[in-house]
């Protein structure tokens, strides 16, 4: 069995992930496509994972491949987690995830609308109808916000308590349900933002605006085996237990896709990985280099197993629920946090010492990014305990 190394792991990690500077790349598409998927949860995390790895690259040319190229399309996928992807990889995102979420999301929405009594007759044919109606409103208008298609379809207007007798409960309308179940399955897409490109509010646009003939369709299996061969390539090695919690698919529909590819088991120090029987040369080390990554970021949301670049760092980075705030790397690990102010400053912590280089480099990197900013100010919407010391 192959044995592959941590630093091999950290090499691998600098130059698919385009993060040491011979693998930097102004292309904002090229980008997305090393790491899979962008994490958009946070819409700042979209831009500011480019700025890590670009040079030359700008918000407006990220905003240029959205939503003017249509290069770039945002969607709801793995984890029920949003994304921003290339536009090829739409309909193995679909079929792998999306159709599996839209039918969830539908028959949740639909118990509350059972439980709430509010339609009589046939629950999901009058839900399927209001789908319907919403995206042929959303068609004519070509992009529109909740609110407008509200008034152009009535019955998303719906009132629906989802929890009865609790103290949180509050009537709610139904349109956003119908907007996300939609957006699951693949008809409507979230568009420009009502906002700088920090802003969550979006217009929703139809899927013909980016894909005209709607998202072609393919076999779950064949999709669920692309995805994993792309993650693979662009996270492996990894044990099968990475895979299973970054896609949040069964194990039995993880092996069912690995079953379709060639792949090889290797040693990580003790424990069994994956790789494609075709990548398993070295990958040639970089020069030490370094970044500053944003919450979210996909190079550390990447791995469920992240000892062998976080450390003991975890609990000052991470917030409660497992998302990562602002992080320092230096060579393939994480070695701080950093944070940006209400002035704009970029404040910067070191949790060890690394040295004289490895801090010219980190200053260096910090230094550029006010002027990615500009006059935007981004607050990660899950904060860590380091990045609220930094901005206290």
């Amino acid at each position: 069995m192959r044995s592959i190394t941590v630093a091999e792991r950290r090499a691998r990690l600098a130059v698919r992930h385009r993060l040491a500077p011979p693998a930097r790349t102004d292309d904002v598409v090229e980008i997305a496509r090393s790491l899979v998927a962008l994490h958009a949860t946070d819409p700042a995390t979209v831009f500011l994972s480019v700025a890590a790895r670009s040079k030359a690259a700008t918000p407006a040319l990220v905003e240029k491949a959205l939503y003017d190229d249509r290069t770039l399309l945002r969607m709801l996928a793995m984890r029920r987690t949003m994304f921003v992807v290339p536009v090829e990889l739409v309909p193995v995102l679909q079929a792998s995830c999306g159709d599996a979420l839209a039918i969830k999301q539908r028959r949740t929405y639909g118990r509350y609308l059972e439980q709430a009594g509010v339609i009589d007759g046939d629950v999901a044919g009058w839900w399927r109808d209001v789908e319907d109606a919403t995206h042929a409103a959303l068609l004519a208008r070509g992009e529109a916000t909740g609110a407008q298609l509200s008034a152009d379809e009535p019955r998303l207007r719906t009132q629906i308590d989802a929890a009865p007798g609790k103290a949180y409960s509050k009537p709610t309308s139904i349109t956003t349900w119908v907007l996300v179940t939609l957006g699951a399955e693949g008809r409507i897409v979230r568009g420009r933002p009502n906002g700088s490109w920090v802003s969550s509010q979006y217009r929703w646009a139809p899927i013909e605006a980016w894909l005209p003939d709607g998202v072609p369709a393919m076999p779950a299996d064949e999709a669920r085996a692309a995805l994993l061969r792309d993650w693979l390539w662009s996270f492996g090695p990894a044990p099968v237990s990475d895979l299973k919690w970054w896609t949040g698919w069964t194990m039995g529909d993880v092996k069912k896709g690995l079953a379709l590819l060639d792949v090889t088991e290797v040693d990580l120090g003790g424990t069994t990985g994956l790789l494609l029987s075709d990548d398993l040369e070295p990958v040639t080390p970089p020069d030490p280099w370094a970044a500053l990554l944003p919450a979210l970021d996909p190079t550390p949301m990447g791995w469920q197993a992240r000892s062998w670049y976080l450390g003991d760092h975890g609990p000052i980075l991470f917030d409660k629920t497992g998302n990562i705030g602002p992080a320092i790397w230096w060579d393939g690990r994480i070695v701080g946090g950093w944070a940006q102010r209400k002035d704009g400053e970029i404040a910067v912590r070191l949790l060890e010492d690394v040295g004289a280089e490895a801090t010219a480099a980190i200053e260096a990197e910090a230094a550029r990014l006010p002027g990615w900013y500009g006059d935007v100010r981004a607050t990660p919407r899950f904060r860590t305990p380091l990045e609220r010391e930094l901005t206290s």
